[in-house]
C-alpha cells in the first residue's frame, strides 16, 4: 500500500522521524482556515500517488490569503498525471540551508536492506542517479546486524553530509525504524532540509508499506480508508484477488507473482503492453477463475486476454476446468490465448478442446502465447 505526503508524515512520526507540520484541507474554506492556523507564508501541496508535483503545478507558495486562495483554487481538482487531486497538505513555509535525499528499501538481488543517501536533495533523484551517480552513496545492511554506527558514519563519509552532519544519525536511525518495525517496502525522504535552525526535517514522505503485514498493524485501516484504487482495483480487492491495473492493452492472469512479472515482461519484448498485473497464487479453480476473468473481461481497454499457467502444486487439469466452468458465466467480449505447463499439462489441454474457438486461443509456449495475445489484441483495435 502506497501513502500519500500527509499519510507518510504521520507514519514518519510514529517512529520519531522529525516532521514538518502541516494540515489537511479537501475545500477552500478548509486551506484558508489551516493557513491561517499556521501562519504564512505556507505551502499547498498536492496530495496525490505520483512524483514530480513541484514540476506539474501541485505544489505552491503563497504569502498571504489572496494567494493561498488562488494556489487552493488552481490544485483541488486538477488533473496531476491522470490523479484527481481532491486534497491538498497546508504546511509553513521552510528556510532551507540544504537539501538531502534519503531512502531505505530491500535490495532483493543482494537480499539485504539499501541505504541510500545523496548530498543532492530536492531534484529528480533519478536524474542524479544517470548523470552523475557518485552523488549517491549506497551502502547494504544485513538485518541481523541492523543499522549501525559504522554504517550511519560510512553513508554519511560517502554522501559528503555537511550541514547538519550532527544530526544525521538520529535521523536515519528513526528512519531504519520506521522501515523494519512499521514494515515498510521503502520509506523515501527528498528532501531531507536542513532548516535555519540547524534541525533535520522531513519535508517529503514517501512510504510503501508490505500488505502482508497488515495483520499486525491495526492502526493502517485509517490509510486504508483513504486509499485511491480505481474502478478495476476495488473489484479485484473485493474479490480477494492480488492485481494491479496498467495502462496497456493485454489482460493477464498468471499463477505466482515471479511468473506474472515475467509474463508481463514477455508480452512487452513481443511488442504489446500489459493492461493488468493479476497473479492467481495457489487457487486457480473455477471460482477465483471466475472472478479473475469478470474483472479483465469487465475493463474496455483490454483487447486480448493472456492465461498464463504453470502447473505445480496446482495442476493443469484443474485449472483447465476452472477455465471451463468460468466461461459458463463469463461472458468473453475479447480474445483469450491459454498456456498451460506443467503437472497435468496433457490432461489440461484435453479439458480445453472442449472450449477451443475463434475466442479461445490455446499456444503451447509463453513466447508464442504472447505473441497470439498481442496479434488478436492489434486485430480488434485495428
Amino acid at each position: 500500500m502506497d501513502l500519500k505526503e500527509y499519510q507518510g508524515k504521520d507514519f514518519f512520526r510514529r517512529y520519531g522521524v522529525p516532521t514538518s507540520e502541516g494540515r489537511l484541507a479537501r475545500s477552500l474554506e478548509e486551506a484558508d482556515e489551516a493557513a491561517r492556523a499556521l501562519g504564512f507564508p505556507v505551502v499547498v501541496k498536492a496530495q496525490v500517488l505520483v512524483g514530480g508535483r513541484g514540476k506539474a503545478g501541485g505544489v505552491r507558495l503563497a504569502s498571504d490569503a489572496a494567494e493561498l486562495a488562488d494556489a487552493a483554487r488552481a490544485i483541488l481538482g486538477m488533473d496531476l498525471k491522470g490523479h484527481t487531486v481532491n486534497e491538498v497538505w497546508i504546511e509553513p513555509a521552510s528556510q532551507i540551508r540544504h537539501e538531502y535525499y534519503v531512502s531505505l528499501t530491500l535490495d532483493r538481488a543482494a537480499r539485504l536492506y539499501l541505504l541510500m543517501v545523496s548530498s543532492k536533495g530536492g531534484v529528480d533523484i533519478e536524474e542524479v542517479a544517470r548523470t552523475d551517480p557518485g552523488a549517491i552513496a549506497r551502502v547494504h545492511i544485513d538485518p541481523i546486524d541492523g543499522l549501525s554506527g559504522d554504517v550511519i558514519a560510512q553513508a554519511i563519509e560517502q554522501a559528503g553530509i555537511g550541514e547538519g552532519r550532527e544530526h544525521m544519525p538520529e535521523v536515519l536511525g528513526a528512519l531504519y525504524r520506521a522501515f523494519t518495525e512499521g514494515d515498510a517496502d521503502l520509506v523515501e525522504v527528498n528532501p531531507l532540509v536542513v532548516r535555519d535552525d540547524g534541525q533535520l526535517v522531513a519535508l517529503d514522505a514517501k512510504v510503501t508499506l508490505d500488505d502482508s503485514a497488515a495483520f499486525r498493524h491495526p492502526e493502517w485501516q485509517a490509510y486504508r480508508a483513504d486509499e485511491e484504487l480505481d474502478s478495476r482495483e476495488a473489484i479485484a480487492r473485493a474479490r480477494g484477488l492480488n492485481y494491479i491495473g496498467l495502462d496497456g492493452s493485454i489482460g493477464i492472469i498468471a499463477n505466482g507473482a515471479g511468473l506474472a512479472m515475467a509474463t508481463l515482461d514477455v508480452v512487452q519484448q513481443v511488442g504489446g503492453r500489459a493492461a493488468n498485473f493479476l497473479d492467481l497464487g495457489g487457487g486457480a479453480g473455477a471460482e477465483t477463475m471466475t472472478a479473475a476473468l469478470d474483472v479483465i473481461a469487465g475493463d474496455p481497454k483490454v483487447q486480448a486476454l493472456f492465461v498464463n499457467i504453470f502447473g505445480g502444486i496446482t495442476r493443469c487439469d484443474d485449472v483447465a476446468r476452472g477455465i471451463v466452468a468460468a466461461l459458463d458465466s463469463v461472458e468473453l467480449r475479447c480474445p483469450m490465448v491459454v498456456r498451460l505447463d506443467g503437472t497435468n499439462a496433457r490432461e489440461g489441454h484435453e479439458i480445453l478442446k472442449g472450449v477451443v474457438s475463434d475466442r479461445v486461443i490455446v499456444e503451447t509456449t509463453m513466447v508464442t502465447a504472447a505473441q497470439r495475445a498481442v496479434e488478436e489484441a492489434r486485430r480488434a483495435s485495428a
